[in-house]
């Protein structure tokens, strides 16, 4: 670049006079390049009327064919001697660099300060001819500059990663507002993106973000609101228990609690009827629902936020944790051309995503698959989904007839709650769907009597029901922090295993580290068991569908119990037996 009279600023922060006339200087170089001549200054307006939006010089260049795709901008930044990191995941990016840039101006110029080489911040830029925010970021980190070339999709990842790294942000939040003990703050802002720090957002309002936030990222499935008489708690349920986090001052319970009921679009003046509403957020390029649902209390209103984030969820029947048989038995029952299949379990048990999952795997363009749910959690692509709305007295009975006039295949009912849908649903199976959907109970065997005592005739169950799955789950011990030791033969027996069962003879637990939060789990794994309706338990289900006779019956035919499923991932080292006892403790008493 020498030779040809002009280079790169590099480190020095140049004007935006300096800026422009580097610009053309830059085109008409390569311009030079591609042997065409620097337009004139008649031929620049017309391509470029006054008031129009030139584009960046890499999509100029891409658009007259000089550049193309993802070329176009690392060729220009080692034309002009800019370096160039493709990649930003090897590089830790400290916090006190990017805590100073707000996010707001980091996303608009694509601009973020990465490290710091002999005094000097190296700032990747998505566009190397973009010079005028690297002003702005010399003045907010008061350093010297120098500019290095990142592509797009790398910066904006860099970006939300930074900015979603802040943990314990609310606990500093609350205990500033403790202090300053300011009144007011109860102006509600519609939040579109819950890592956009405005400065223009009221107190409650980025409290409230930070909460969010903060519970997306420790891996919460609810965030509890819980105001007492003269105190208020906030709890995140994480693998399945719930953690205390906060304890915000009284003062600032009814605009949290206002706040909350803005954005899902309840009716803030209504506090003595329970309400439910959803929220969309954006977290970066995430986009997070909210379930809210509110009810009247002594202390107040509590509030639950459901978390449904489509990112975690994993569909699919092999990523379930079934054990080998027990998968390739559950895969042959749901295609089958007929019959009712049900998953059973209490809530929060993973039902739903089980269910999803078979439907993932059923999922085909030759086949119709229809469900109907309360509310519908995740939109799965090619189905249709309807959501039962009580107000217009759309439940989940009417809801089916309307489903079975639309030539289905496949049939989901989120859960079987009265006589009335499971006659429905005994009805499709018996002309030739295949029905799946879930009930309430603690194991396989009692769907069974379950059924039964909603009024629906034992004969017309043993004919209809092909297989019922009961599932639990269980927290995974926390890889950081796992720890072998010796059992006791008590704790042994309390899962069916012996000593000699154990490859080392030894069990493993979580000792509580800084990724697991203390607390010795970190995810969950789920536990089955599947009962196969074959004739004999047809037989028996006619005779009397009683759950300890079904359940005997099935254990003796091989079906494997929870317990038993349980003390497979205790011996494998995945979970510990507190845990499994946890989680069948019901089942076992029954």
């Amino acid at each position: 670049m020498q030779k040809h009279g002009w280079k790169h600023p590099g480190a020095r922060v140049v004007s935006t006079m300096e800026a422009k006339e580097w610009w053309n200087k830059g085109k008409a170089y390569l311009d030079k390049l591609r042997g065409k001549k620097p337009p004139t200054p008649e031929e620049a307006y017309e391509e470029h009327p006054e008031g129009s939006e030139a584009l960046p010089i890499g999509e100029e260049l891409a658009r007259q064919g000089v550049l193309g795709g993802d070329d176009v901008n690392i060729t220009l930044a080692r034309q002009l001697g800019v370096p160039v990191y493709e990649q930003l995941d090897d590089i830790t990016i400290p916090r006190d660099l990017f805590k100073k840039v707000p996010y707001s101006f980091a996303k608009k110029h694509l601009i973020l300060p990465i490290k710091e080489e002999n005094g000097v911040i190296l700032a990747a830029l998505a566009d190397p001819l973009n010079l005028e925010p690297l002003e702005e970021l010399r003045l907010m980190l008061d350093r010297e500059i120098k500019a290095v070339y990142s592509p797009k999709d790398t910066i904006i990842q860099a970006i939300n990663d930074c900015y979603n790294k802040e943990t314990g942000a609310a606990s500093q939040m609350i205990a500033d507002m403790q202090e300053q003990s300011e009144d007011g703050g109860s102006e509600v802002v519609e939040v579109y993106d819950l890592l956009d720090d405005a400065k223009g957002q009221a107190p409650i309002v980025k409290l409230l973000n930070l909460i969010v936030t903060e519970a997306i990222q420790q891996g919460a499935s609810d965030i509890h609101f819980e105001p007492f008489e003269n105190s208020m708690r906030v709890r995140y349920r994480i693998d399945g228990v719930l953690h205390n986090r906060h304890a915000p001052a009284t003062e600032y319970q009814a605009q949290l609690m206002t706040r909350v009921k803005v954005m899902a679009k309840l009716d803030i003046a209504e506090r003595r009827l329970p309400q439910d509403g959803r929220i969309k957020l954006k977290m970066g390029r995430r986009e997070i629902d909210f379930r809210v649902s509110t009810v009247p209390v002594s202390g107040g209103e509590r509030i639950v936020m459901r978390i449904l984030d489509k990112g975690n969820v994993v569909l699919g029947l092999d990523r379930m944790g079934m054990l080998p048989n027990m998968y390739e038995e559950f895969k042959r029952l749901i295609h089958l051309p007929e019959g009712i299949v049900l998953v059973t379990g209490p809530t929060g048990s993973g039902k739903t995503t089980t269910l999803y999952s078979a439907i993932h795997d059923l999922y085909d363009d030759e086949i119709n698959i229809m469900t109907i749910e309360d509310p519908v959690e995740y939109n799965l692509k090619g189905i249709a989904q309807i959501g039962v709305q009580p107000k217009i007295n759309l439940d989940f009975a009417m809801g089916l007839r309307h489903i079975l006039r639309q030539d289905p295949d496949v049939i989901m009912i989120g859960e079987i709650r009265d006589k009335e849908t499971a006659e429905i649903a005994i009805q499709s199976s018996l002309t030739g769907h295949l029905v799946m959907s879930t009930l309430h109970t603690n194991d396989a065997p009692s769907a069974i009597t379950r059924l039964v005592d909603m009024g629906i005739e034992p004969y017309l169950l043993s004919s209809t029901i092909v297989g019922v799955l009961a599932q639990r789950l269980v927290r995974r011990i926390c890889p950081d922090c796992k720890r072998a030791y010796i059992p006791t033969e008590k704790e042994l027996q309390s899962v069916g295993l012996r000593l000699e069962d154990l490859p080392e003879g030894k069990l493993y637990r979580g000792e509580g580290c800084t990724a697991c939060y203390g607390y010795g789990y970190r995810g969950r794994h789920g536990i089955y068991e599947l009962m196969t309706v074959n004739s004999a338990l047809q037989t028996q289900i006619v005779k009397s569908p009683d759950a300890n006779a079904l359940r005997q019956m099935a254990l003796t035919q091989g079906m494997v119990s929870l317990r038993e499923h349980g003390a497979d991932l205790v011996k494998k080292g995945i979970t510990t037996v507190t845990e499994v006892l946890r989680a069948v403790r019901a089942v076992e008493e029954g």
